[in-house]
């Protein structure tokens, strides 16, 4: 198994490093950074927090009230799907209040249990920005949006789950909230499923046997394979038809290959599709058209 290793970690990971606390090494996680990937981390060093709330200094900021998150969405509400190779930049957008109103915020995306003392199952994607873009609502009220690159190349197949969002908001009077674990959002492995239909053409009432095979992204290898034993749906739809109907379930071998015989009547589309589980979205196969003699 490939090893990733977290880089430099802060207090609580997130920009309020650069106000309130020195940089710390997080511990060795359980995979190697690819030698190209990008540093997603960073230190108190590396990444200013909002010039205003620096300004304002701690002291200052302690004697004020703390600002309020009022929401945070992460990809449009749907589950992260990565596949094999290509990288996602995620959406985060935080909304917070405050009586002198909003400068900046940050954001972290990661898995583990704890940012303070990471340990080797903790991992994190860092936010690609150094300062967030905020749109004011009004004067007290302002959403913040800023981006996680994911890249497939540092996930394990145990990563298919539930990931922690860490949000911060600074004040303009140099306030902050920090919330290590704000929400959260599932994380999946990009599934394919095919399909054939033979013989074509087929005689009318003749029998036709339907194959496929239903795979998902194998973060550890960089590959697809076989998803074992799900049970998958055969559907139909006539020619001129745009619904499809369900014909029968079947279940996939250890392989993930998928086949059936059904009774051909009419022309139309023949098709395999999956519902999806927690860690796989549901996949849909392009239909196979199929012509009655």
């Amino acid at each position: 198994m490939r090893i990733r290793a977290t880089v430099a970690a802060v207090s609580g990971a997130l920009a309020l490093s650069a106000l309130v606390g020195p940089a710390a090494q997080a511990a060795d996680s359980h995979r190697d950074r690819p030698a190209d990937a990008p540093q997603f981390g960073f230190s108190a060093q590396d990444r200013p927090a909002a010039p205003k709330a620096r300004a304002e200094g701690i002291a200052a900021a302690r004697a004020n009230t703390a600002p309020t998150i009022s929401k945070a969405v992460v990809n449009g509400g749907k589950p992260i799907v990565m596949g094999t190779k290509a990288t996602k930049k995620v959406t985060i957008s935080i909304t917070a209040s405050d009586d002198s109103g909003i400068a900046d915020a940050a954001t972290i995306l990661w898995i583990g249990s704890s940012l303070e003392n990471p340990d080797d199952n903790t991992f994190w994607f860092d936010q690609n920005e150094d300062t967030a873009t905020c749109k004011a609502a009004s004067a007290t009220t302002s959403t913040c949006t800023l981006t996680v690159t994911v890249d497939p190349a540092w996930l394990l197949n145990s990563d298919a789950t539930y990931w922690k969002v860490g949000a911060l908001a600074i004040a303009k009077d140099g306030d902050f909230v920090q919330k290590d674990a704000y929400t959260k959002i599932r994380m999946q492995r990009l599934s394919k499923l095919d399909v054939n239909a033979s013989p074509e053409p087929v005689k009318k009432n003749g029998t036709l046997t339907v194959t496929g095979k239903l795979s998902r992204a194998n973060w550890e290898t960089g590959t697809y394979k076989g998803y074992a034993g799900q049970s998958v749906k055969l559907q139909f739809r006539k020619k001129n038809s745009t619904t499809y109907t369900t014909v029968k379930t079947v279940k996939g071998s250890s392989t993930g290959t998928l086949k059936t015989t059904v009774k051909a009547s009419v022309d139309g589309y023949w098709r395999w599709s999956f519902a999806g589980t927690a860690s796989t979205p549901a996949v849909n196969a392009t239909g196979d058209f199929v012509d009655v003699k």
